[in-house]
């Protein structure tokens, strides 16, 4: 089996694949057993913000760059209040921490977190994997003592649900509204909080990520946060002057049973702006009339290269989504904005004569490293423009 180790390291981790397929390792951080579907992230930094992004929700990590634990972590990065993500598999085991920044390395966050951790595996071998059968249903674990029953593992990695059809954005999202004014991290003053009024905006909370909010509010927005179910009556109820869509997991077509009334009443009742990121951007697709579908792995990466149609400019971005809108599925009316130029995917969309836009990649990550911060400069000049 792939990743076995020799007689002289015995195995304290495992991942089972639902086609029987076992990787060996070195377990670090909580004990026990998960499962969940698995994927795998390009990106060479950031590991502790893409564990704690809602969007991993129901899902483990392989992480193919090698080197993940080395800077330690910090709640400062941190972008929900826990780990979402049920595990994570590298190939080098963490290192002892060298960051000025760090606070606790990361098996022992992990151990806090109650996460899974395994070093020690072949990744590469684990990517083709995924990309040659999509992203496959596995169970995790890890024993100090080494004892695995492989039989049960194979029959929990078959007997995950899987994504398709699910709604985790009520797992995710929060449990009431609340306001946010804290802006992104600058130095040498770390994250300020806004303290000037702004543009009035209510963002849908489907697995919201903090530096989003954070950039929100950075671009001139005062920002009221609400559930994932919140009517269209309650968000217009905080009078805004804008409405954005957040992040978030699972399946669209599922989370868009009680998300996608709500968008199209608000579109019928008002001419507000609408921005959406990521499952906020399917959310929209959904409720103008366009269709999604499931990736074959899906994107996860902060290397991923997106291109506006309109300028032609190619931006870097950090992507992480298992579905996509299907761009042949999008009305008349509905225009086509960016395209992934991996594989020509759908990465944006807008409505033609309203200030109604959204985009696939993540705006407020900087893996270009600021790329595509404008689309909140351009989602509050919409707002300047409306009023």
């Amino acid at each position: 089996m792939p990743g076995t180790p020799n007689s002289l390291a015995k195995p304290t981790g495992c991942i089972v694949l639902a086609d029987g397929t076992a990787f060996y390792g070195h377990g670090f951080g909580a004990t026990g057993e998960a499962q969940a579907e698995l994927c795998f992230n390009t990106a060479m930094t950031g590991y502790q913000e893409i564990m704690t992004d809602p969007s991993y929700a129901g899902q483990v990590i392989t992480f193919t760059f090698p080197h993940i634990g080395n800077t330690g972590t910090t709640p400062e990065d941190d972008e929900a209040q826990r780990s979402v993500a049920r595990g994570m598999v590298v190939k080098w085991d963490p290192t002892e921490p060298s960051n000025w920044r760090n606070t606790e390395d990361l098996g022992t966050w992990l151990t806090r977190q109650g996460r899974i951790g395994i070093g020690g595996v072949d990744t590469r071998r684990l990517t083709r994997a995924i990309r040659q059968q999509g992203a496959p249903h596995v169970a995790i674990a890890h024993d100090p003592e080494g004892n695995f029953d492989l039989a049960d593992l194979v029959e929990k990695a078959r007997a995950f649900e899987g994504l398709e059809g699910l709604d985790l954005a009520k797992d995710v999202t929060c449990a009431q509204s609340y306001r946010w004014d804290e802006m992104r991290w600058a130095w040498p003053d770390g994250h300020t909080r806004r303290t000037t009024p702004g543009r009035r905006v209510v963002a849908l909370d489907y697995g919201a990520k903090r530096n989003i909010l954070r950039c929100l509010a950075s671009a001139g927005c005062d920002v009221t946060v609400l559930p994932a179910t919140a009517t269209a009556d309650e968000v217009l109820a905080h009078n805004p002057e804008g409405v954005f869509l957040s992040n978030g997991p699972g399946d669209p077509a599922a989370t868009g049973v009680y998300a996608v009334p709500m968008i199209r009443e608000i579109l019928e009742r008002t001419n507000l702006p609408i921005f959406g990121i990521c499952l906020g951007h399917q959310m929209l697709a959904l409720a103008l009339g366009g269709k999604t579908l499931k990736m074959n792995h899906g994107h996860h990466g902060a290397n991923h290269p997106v291109k506006e149609l309109a300028s032609g400019k190619v931006e870097i971005t950090s992507m992480n989504h298992g579905f996509a809108v299907d761009a042949e599925s999008l009305p008349a009316g509905v225009i086509e904005t960016h395209v992934s130029l991996f594989d020509g995917s759908n990465c944006g969309i807008r409505m033609q004569n309203r200030p109604v836009f959204s985009v696939q990649q993540h705006p407020e990550a900087s893996p270009g490293p600021q790329d595509s911060y404008y689309l909140f400069e351009r989602f509050v000049s919409s707002m300047e423009t409306i009023s």
